[in-house]
């Protein structure tokens, strides 16, 4: 999609060393792809210690130490 857009000298070199992008429109790709991910990942963090059935730290231990699967039943 092609878009016109005024993006103030300063931020865009900064983008451009930062990201070691070669070109502005790679720096800009980079970093919309960056911002993307960021929040696709604090949106997961919502979730996080959420699974009541996930094993707890003991079950991993004893896993390891059978060396093998563990069945919580």
């Amino acid at each position: 999609m092609k878009t016109t857009v005024d993006i103030p000298d300063d931020a865009l070199s900064e983008l451009m060393r930062l990201t070691r992008a070669p070109t502005k429109r790679a720096a800009i790709v980079r970093a919309v792809d960056d911002f993307n991910q960021r929040q696709r990942m604090a949106a997961l963090t919502k979730y996080a210690g959420t699974l009541k059935d996930f094993m707890t730290q003991d079950d991993l231990r004893t896993m390891r130490e059978k060396g093998g699967r563990h069945d919580r039943d």
